[in-house]
């Protein structure tokens, strides 16, 4: 496969405004519930649950750094995170609903893909907060109030800048395929991760399987999580990084690890983790006071300092120094087209990867 067949197959033109695109809308649009403030009632009603359990896709140092945050603003409730990659937690709560346990409050996943049967189930709870109503756009939450989008990442290439120059670095997904990288790779997995899910979702809609096919026989280090590749690029143990989470990249970087992030010139893989509320939920005041908090444009910068990733609060600001999506070409994401193929993901991968 020639560098320009992978350029020009399907990828996206335009800057991120288009690439983002809609994310959740609806051709039928529904009605969502009212806006809810953050009220005294609301606080004092969660205070007697003194609970709320959130099941996470996060990396779990930013899990525990937004519970603590959130127990300190509001003393007296506990926060219980349950930490797992996104296919991980979507077969768990799979499994909890079909034996009626209601054991989770929140979920937060890395793969939106999963509120679409959630919510086709009726497993979820309508509740749209002040901020979200005001300054989320439209394609960004959905439109019954079933859940919003918490976080954008992006899924980038990488390399190791002590074992690669930046002249010889890759600047294409068409270069991995080259015979220097041969084994000299790393990359997550998309049974695992539902960031790698979505990402090879992205990929195979723009490059095709055939680009797979090739990439599996460079003899890549297969990881689980797509924190794993960016650990893996620190550490030396591979020089390029083939798909894990860009905000690593530039956390690592910033504290002074040898990384460096790259923007494929076919376009750069987008994902978005969603928040939403449980119906049935053990604790739902403490719920709903979580979900509103984490939204709030407060609650959003600190998250987007934190990790180097994006929110989609109007009042959210990128931090100095830091890329801006505006000046990245990106992919669309497809929830719903992740949705379908997912199975079909996860076998073929299997087969090629032999894992």
């Amino acid at each position: 496969m020639t560098h320009q067949k992978l350029s020009r197959r399907g990828i996206l033109k335009g800057a991120s405004a288009l690439a983002l695109g809609t994310v959740f809308a609806s051709p039928a649009r529904a009605e969502a519930p009212p806006p809810e403030a953050i009220t005294p009632q609301l606080i004092e009603a969660a205070k007697k649950e003194a609970k709320v359990v959130l099941y996470s896709a996060m990396d779990l140092p930013v899990g525990e750094k937004l519970g603590k945050a959130f127990e300190t603003q509001y003393q007296g409730i506990q926060v219980q995170i349950e930490r797992a990659g996104s296919e991980r937690l979507f077969q768990r709560i799979d499994q909890e609903f079909a034996s009626n346990i209601r054991a989770a409050d929140v979920v937060s996943s890395a793969d939106a893909s999963h509120f679409i049967p959630w919510k086709r189930n009726g497993w979820l709870a309508p509740f749209v907060s002040d901020d979200i109503a005001k300054y989320f756009p439209e394609q960004y939450r959905d439109p019954d109030g079933m859940f919003a989008t918490t976080r954008l990442w992006l899924s980038s290439i990488a390399y190791n800048s002590n074992l690669v120059k930046p002249d010889d670095a890759p600047t294409a997904y068409a270069d991995l395929l080259g015979p220097k990288w041969t084994g000299k790779m790393v990359k997550g997995h998309p049974a695992y991760s539902g960031t790698i899910m979505s990402t090879t979702f992205q990929l195979i809609r723009e490059l095709g399987w055939e680009y797979f096919e090739k990439l599996s026989k460079q003899r890549v280090m297969q990881v689980q999580s797509s924190t794993d590749p960016p650990k893996k690029l620190a550490l030396g143990e591979r020089a390029v990084m083939a798909d894990g989470n860009e905000y690593n990249i530039v956390l690592l970087k910033e504290a002074g690890q040898p990384v460096e992030p790259v923007y494929p010139s076919e376009g750069t893989p987008t994902i978005s983790g969603p928040t939403g509320i449980f119906v049935n939920a053990p604790h739902p005041n403490a719920a709903k006071l979580f979900q509103a908090w984490l939204h709030t444009r407060e609650t959003q910068q600190f998250l987007t300092d934190f990790t180097a990733q994006y929110s989609v609060h109007a009042q959210v600001q990128t931090r100095p120094g830091r890329r801006k999506l505006s000046d990245t070409r990106l992919m669309k994401e497809d929830p719903a087209g992740v949705e379908k193929m997912t199975e079909e993901i996860k076998t073929r991968y299997a087969r090629l990867f032999r894992v």
